[in-house]
């Protein structure tokens, strides 16, 4: 299979539970050690051969848009597809009907994705025609796969069985937003009915469709761990572990200014960050254009200019 992959990004969502900051950053763009999450997936696409890059937009899509432009200065081409009404992953997979013409891989966009081994899922892919490929991750708890999705699969990990937040587990492995589909997921799409349980259209309807059709859906663990960004506290986590998985203490941009004499443990201070005081900053978020001018120490906190959210 010579086939091309395109790329889709789905960041279209408000992020409402991420107030306050949800009204001046769009999730996707929240920085991780100063890059925003989507920014991530745009590289590991990248990294794939993955050129062409569709990102679907709603909620403060400017700020999107006029971050990432063209995508020229990341190695892709961009186009921007919106979705005026919230109605769920398979609604926002339908609007991408018209533009995308190959087989994509799929993120949402605000969820960060430390990467195992990307390549699996194009592997996978390529060695079944008309096949798709999820992402999971076995052995989680019940509450993990409460949050998400079960996928329940063979001894040759083609998948059987997807159950949108199970009440009742019957097995650990758990899906986490990250697919790789067929064409043919389309076609599901416009069959999968408006579901009573969150009034949206699952994009897990739509697979357990593609399934029954009788195509090919595979699992593969190509992911270490993942963080749903979805309130201040899961930002600062996220951002701490990334920072030991990348084995450094500390990331400051390089047009901030912090005074000389100021201790930093896990903190990661974004552009245009002012800290007049040699105070101490520790396991902590400084989002961009933030002044700092009071003495006191910042631990366990997100701070922008307008807000601090105490995440101890």
């Amino acid at each position: 299979m010579s086939e091309q992959l395109t790329g889709v990004i789905l960041a279209a969502g408000r992020g409402s539970r991420m107030a306050l900051f949800s009204d001046e950053y769009p999730k996707p763009l929240l920085p991780i050690c100063n890059k925003p999450i989507m920014q991530y997936q745009i590289e590991m696409m990248r990294d794939l051969g993955i050129t062409d890059v569709f990102i679907v937009v709603g909620h403060l899509k400017n700020r999107i848009m006029e971050y990432f432009g063209n995508g020229s200065d990341f190695g892709v081409k961009i186009r921007y597809v919106e979705q005026n009404q919230p109605l769920g992953i398979a609604h926002a997979v339908g609007q991408l009907e018209r533009f995308v013409e190959t087989s994509f891989l799929m993120f949402l966009g605000d969820i960060f994705y430390a990467p195992k081994d990307m390549g699996l899922l194009t592997k996978r892919w390529r060695s079944c025609e008309n096949s798709s490929v999820l992402v999971i991750k076995p052995d989680q708890p019940a509450d993990v796969i409460k949050q998400n999705f079960a996928v329940v699969m063979d001894e040759n990990s083609q998948v059987r069985r997807v159950i949108e937040k199970p009440r009742h587990i019957t097995n650990q492995a758990t899906g986490f937003g990250i697919y790789l589909f067929d064409l043919a997921v389309f076609d599901a799409v416009r069959r999968t009915p408006r579901t009573a349980m969150r009034d949206e259209y699952e994009i897990t309807e739509a697979i357990q469709i593609l399934i029954d059709d009788g195509y090919p859906v595979f699992a593969e663990e190509a992911i270490d761990w993942i963080v749903n960004v979805t309130f201040p506290k899961d930002l600062l986590d996220c951002t701490v572990r990334w920072m030991k998985r990348q084995q450094v203490k500390s990331v400051i941009a390089e047009s901030s200014k912090v005074h000389p004499d100021c201790k930093l443990e896990y903190a990661s201070i974004g552009e245009n960050v002012i800290v007049k005081q040699p105070i101490r900053i520790c396991n902590s978020v400084v989002l961009p254009n933030t002044l700092i001018e009071s003495d006191g120490d910042i631990v366990d906190c997100v701070r922008s200019a307008r807000i601090t959210v105490d995440c101890g």
